[in-house]
């Protein structure tokens, strides 16, 4: 079977013919593990993507520290009037999601489900007449995951107004890592504490989170490089025109509460986004945005 129901129907377990593998938490959409092979290297056993808190909570009591989490439809705390119930980032990824248990591909190239959020329907939480559905897809050594917004509310209604993030921690050593793709892009930097943040010209041929990082890049290239010494990782976003570059360092992560001893060590988090400002879609319109991931090896890099 491609796509597995696990935990009484809590997580999906997706296996591509060729090895890799995936598992999602329906609650928030979130993925939890990404294993595959990389381009090149020759090696045993697929290898983790992503980086996952050994404390972070999977029973559904709060978003799940790591992993991809789906951020909709403000980023950070909300700051418009119909979004002023919502919590910091959202509902997408406190909501439990839903899959109708079809397949969209099923073949020797890739394995694709798509999920929805019942919640989205729902003006609970704000005057949104809104869909969202969620497309993973899982390829050999490749992963894509596309979010998909709909405002279905009647002609001559509002336009939607949104933000939309996909949450990427990726696993790797913090302290020997380098994101290339930045150099050139005006970004605010969310640690000095300033209401506006001061818009800055990246200088850096390559950035690094060597010191904490919280930086908004605004209309990037839509495609970065993450390397270290022992891997990387492609990112290549659609639709979204903003990334976000984030590690808390020492400090501040070892104050997060549902973060594991040095886990900031262990991780960074580079998020395609649509953040700088906010997104409109007129009634009956979609927007798509999301990313391609693919492993690579970087260049020098031999194995045995």
């Amino acid at each position: 079977m491609p796509v597995e129901s696990l935990d009484g129907g809590k997580k999906l377990r997706l296996v591509h013919p060729k090895g890799a593998t995936l598992e999602l938490l329906l609650y928030g959409a979130t993925i939890l593990s990404w294993k595959s092979a990389v381009p090149g290297v020759d090696v045993t056993a697929p290898i983790e993507h992503l980086f996952v808190s050994s404390k972070a909570a999977l029973d559904g009591s709060k978003p799940v520290r790591g992993g991809i989490p789906v951020v909709f439809p403000c980023f950070g705390p909300p700051t418009r009037e119909e979004h002023k119930h919502l919590p910091q980032h959202g509902y997408a990824r406190i909501s439990t999601w839903a899959w109708d248990g079809n397949t969209v591909l099923d073949n020797d190239t890739a394995v694709s489900i798509r999920l929805s959020d019942p919640l989205m329907n729902s003006t609970v939480l704000t005057q949104d007449q809104v869909a969202l559905a969620y497309v993973v897809t899982l390829a050999e050594h490749q992963l894509s995951t596309d979010l998909h917004v709909t405002n279905t509310s009647t002609a001559g209604s509002a336009p939607l107004t949104f933000q939309a993030l996909l949450h990427t921690y990726f696993r790797a050593p913090a302290k020997s890592l380098h994101v290339d793709g930045l150099k050139g892009l005006y970004y605010t930097d969310k640690t000095l504490g300033s209401i506006p943040p001061p818009r800055s010209i990246e200088q850096r041929a390559v950035a690094d989170v060597q010191q904490i990082t919280d930086s908004v890049y605004e209309n990037g290239p839509r495609e970065y490089t993450v390397t270290w010494p022992a891997g990387g990782i492609k990112v290549k976003a659609i639709g979204f025109k903003d990334v976000v570059l984030w590690n808390p360092g020492a400090t501040a992560g070892s104050k997060i509460a549902d973060m594991e001893e040095g886990g900031w060590e262990r991780y960074v988090c580079l998020e395609p986004g649509y953040v700088s400002e906010f997104k409109q879609i007129q009634p009956g319109e979609s927007w798509i945005g999301g990313q391609v991931l693919t492993p690579i090896k970087p260049a020098g890099l031999s194995f045995s």
